[in-house]
């Protein structure tokens, strides 16, 4: 049987050449909660998913209904309501690895996506992983009503000046005229917000 831990036979673990990133562990936590800040009310939220454990959360949406990684991407940031969004460069290789463990499979979808449907041994997988997930699934709804106070419209920009970001840098190192420009549209953004 598989092991879902990293590292186990057939696990996730030793799998990352030099240079790559670790989806598993990139972007756990809640944004903000990386660079040391709390969220909400109650201070720091903790780790959202435990080593590892994301990949069942993904099985979880997908044997829901078939999904593509985009649709993936949102179904979990908005579970949390928009505390967390993991990045493609997590979602993506989670589904190469389930695909290779033979608990999805990918179709075509409109536009030439991939959409993944769950497989027999990925259900059976899941449910043997059950009491897990139920765990992780509780856990994001607390993370989501934690964050009901937070009007939708604001996570949304939120999400997309994160995004945003992201983007322009993995484009490549910024020079002095574009560092410029995004730091006077993000004060403008600040003194906007202050008068309001």
């Amino acid at each position: 049987m598989f092991n879902s831990r990293p590292g186990g036979p057939g696990g996730f673990g030793g799998r990352r050449g030099r240079g790559q990133r670790d989806f598993e562990t990139d972007g756990f936590a809640p944004w903000g909660e990386q660079q040391g800040r709390g969220r909400g009310r109650g201070g720091r939220l903790g780790r959202l998913f435990a080593h590892g454990d994301l990949h069942l959360v993904v099985l979880h949406l997908i044997a829901e209904k078939p999904r593509h990684g985009y649709e993936l991407i949102k179904s979990i940031e908005a579970a949390v309501n928009g505390a967390y969004s993991p990045s493609p460069g997590t979602i993506y290789p989670a589904l190469a690895l389930l695909e290779e463990q033979g608990w999805v499979e990918a179709g075509s979808a409109e536009g030439g996506k991939k959409l993944y449907a769950i497989t027999e041994a990925g259900r059976a997988y899941l449910d043997a992983n059950r009491a897990t997930v139920e765990t992780m699934l509780a856990r994001m709804a607390e993370i989501g009503a934690s964050r009901a106070d937070v009007p939708a419209p604001v996570i949304r920009a939120m999400e997309n000046l994160k995004l945003a970001l992201r983007m322009r840098m993995e484009r490549g190192p910024l020079t002095e005229d574009a560092a410029r420009t995004i730091a006077e549209a993000l004060d403008r953004a600040v003194a906007d917000i202050e008068r309001s």
